[in-house]
């Protein structure tokens, strides 16, 4: 399993989904925070999600995610993504991207690469320990993000 690319860019520039649950119950979501490194010896992927975030549901209760990276062609399908909850109607449906359904995890077929994720670790990052310029531009009225850790247990190109 290897992965080779620029992480920065690729969570910075391009912007990924994250996507949790089954092929009954999915949600999924644009993220542009987030990185790739190693833990406990394992390959990861961090990616921060608001408690208020609809699939901030799904990520807790399902123990795989997949975090999923696309051409600039999905552009406005990852804005549509980002900026639509879940709850209030098929936002997949309306961006116009394929599901594609793996073992216990969801991606897209329009994804040029799909890292499928076990969750080993979540926090719920703390506003006491963030400089206060943070706090002030980001938490003022929600409750800071959860960091999710998955160990990457599958790259899909």
């Amino acid at each position: 399993m290897e992965l080779r690319t620029d992480i920065f860019s690729l969570f910075n520039n391009e912007w990924a989904l994250v996507t949790a649950g089954t092929r009954d119950s999915f949600n999924t979501m644009t993220v542009s925070w987030g990185g790739a490194g190693t833990l406990w010896g394992k390959s990861v992927v961090t990616v921060y999600v608001k408690p208020v975030r609809y699939t901030h549901g799904f990520l807790e209760e399902n123990g795989l995610f997949t975090v999923s990276f696309y051409p600039e062609s999905c552009r406005k399908a990852l804005l549509l993504l980002g900026s639509e909850s879940g709850r209030d109607g098929d936002k997949v449906k309306k961006s116009g991207l394929t599901p594609r359904f793996l073992e216990n995890a969801v991606t897209f077929r329009e994804a040029h690469t799909t890292l499928l994720c076990r969750k080993i670790y979540r926090q719920d990052m703390d506003a006491a320990a963030m400089p206060e310029k943070v706090v002030n531009a980001f938490y003022k009225t929600e409750a800071p993000h959860t960091m999710y850790i998955g160990e990457v247990v599958d790259i899909i190109k």
